[in-house]
């Protein structure tokens, strides 16, 4: 992963991302119902966000829960001014490559949404959690599967190293005890191609690779993608393939 480029990427698009994150935001509201389901209510003295964003999360879960400390990550400094009402006494904010898993121990939860599918070692990262984790802790997170956008990736391909939830499962298996796991696929419709490119540029989610489109790309792109991808309304499609985990330790 070019993390350079990642966080640029998505620095760039905070301003439109509250506005054009809307499977985001409802991703976010079912994982703090997850949590609120299955994580024990003494569980969130002290919690550990990763890869909060512009806090779409975050004001759902406070909306719920109000922990003790609460430590807000992500890799972008440029989002701290969104949580500007929020920090002070129990909130903090530090932005940092988490996959260093440099946090304190002694997290009673450590949550991310929608975030561990920009890392490098995704599964190295949830299973390094354990040390940071109390003894009674929990570990929820959203992350894609394999089907995420699976409509760019097969005309480009260019996309992400979806982990499907059964391997997500396995790897966990050897650390914690899975208390819930699920995914769903959420197909949207945009008018034409370019209007789900400017949908994926606005929520930051343009790749790891930089993409250099010439206006020949474009029509082919637009034609290839309005041919295969048609949706009933007369547009075309856009999947999204969110996981949902959470566990506890063994």
């Amino acid at each position: 992963m070019d993390k350079a480029l990642i966080r640029h990427r998505f620095a760039k698009a905070s301003g439109s991302y509250p506005r054009q994150a809307f499977v985001q935001r409802d991703i976010a509201l079912r994982m703090a119902d997850l949590i609120g389901r299955y994580v024990s209510p003494d569980s969130h003295r002290r919690v550990l966000e990763i890869g909060c964003g512009t806090g779409l999360f975050t004001r759902a879960y406070l909306h719920r829960w109000c922990p003790e400390r609460l430590v807000l990550n992500d890799l972008c400094p440029e989002v701290e001014p969104y949580f500007a009402d929020l920090l002070g006494g129990q909130v903090s904010f530090v932005a940092k490559d988490a996959e260093a898993l440099d946090f304190p121990s002694g997290q009673d939860l450590i949550v991310s949404c929608s975030a561990l599918q920009w890392f490098d070692a995704p599964e190295r990262f949830l299973l390094g959690c354990r040390k940071l984790l109390s003894g009674r802790g929990y570990l929820a997170f959203s992350t894609f599967g394999p089907h995420n956008a699976e409509e760019i990736r097969a005309l480009t391909d260019a996309g992400l190293p979806y982990r499907p939830l059964d391997e997500l499962k396995v790897a966990l298996s050897e650390a914690y005890h899975i208390v819930h796991a699920s995914e769903a696929c959420v197909q949207l419709s945009f008018p034409t191609p370019l209007d789900v490119l400017r949908h994926l540029k606005d929520t930051g989610v343009t790749g790891i690779r930089p993409c250099h489109w010439t206006r020949e790309k474009l029509a082919d792109f637009s034609m290839r993608y309005a041919g295969r991808y048609a949706a009933p309304d007369g547009g075309v499609t856009l999947t999204y393939h969110p996981i949902y985990i959470v566990c506890k330790m063994n």
